[in-house]
């Protein structure tokens, strides 16, 4: 689950830097954002893993990183065709 919330979290994170984040008005698409988003695949992958059969609460705070991890892949990929 750690490695799950650390991909997710050091993959929004380049995304970010790879678009120009602290300068908002140097946001640029990139080609290279592919990379963060497959490592955003990669999290979610292992985020699906640790999906058990029953609900509890660790089954929903697992759903809760998946919606996640769907946020950064959606902004990756934005940030990818963003013009």
């Amino acid at each position: 689950m750690l490695r799950a919330i650390v991909l997710a979290l050091a993959a929004l994170a380049i995304s970010l830097r790879m678009a120009g984040f602290p300068r908002i008005d140097r946001l640029h698409s990139s080609t290279w954002q592919i990379l963060p988003a497959l490592a955003t695949c990669w999290a979610l992958g292992e985020a699906v893993r640790c999906c058990g059969g029953r609900w509890n609460l660790y089954h929903a705070g697992v759903v809760i990183l998946l919606w996640a991890d769907l946020m950064i892949l959606t902004l990756a990929i934005v940030l990818c065709i963003y013009p």
